[in-house]
């Protein structure tokens, strides 16, 4: 399992992140707080607070993982930690 800090910062960033997670055959988690919602899911990412960065956790294989942080860092700001 992986995390990323990541700046979803507009509904077009919310969109575009969840097209990313859903094309992947793994679960997708999105930790705000002490909240955690479904990445895949653009009700659940609106339900959070996303004036401040969240944390993704990526559950799938690494190399899955770094094949979705190589896409999603072109279109998000993303950092691993």
């Amino acid at each position: 399992m992986k995390h990323y800090q990541i700046v979803l910062n507009s509904i077009n960033s919310v969109k575009e992140f969840v097209d990313l997670t859903t094309a992947q055959a793994c679960e997708v988690d999105v930790l705000s707080g002490r909240y955690v919602v479904d990445g895949k899911s653009i009700m659940a990412l609106f339900s959070i607070d996303l004036n401040k960065p969240v944390t993704v956790c990526f559950h799938g294989t690494d190399e899955e993982a770094e094949a979705f942080r190589d896409k999603a860092s072109k279109l998000l700001t993303i950092a691993e930690i």
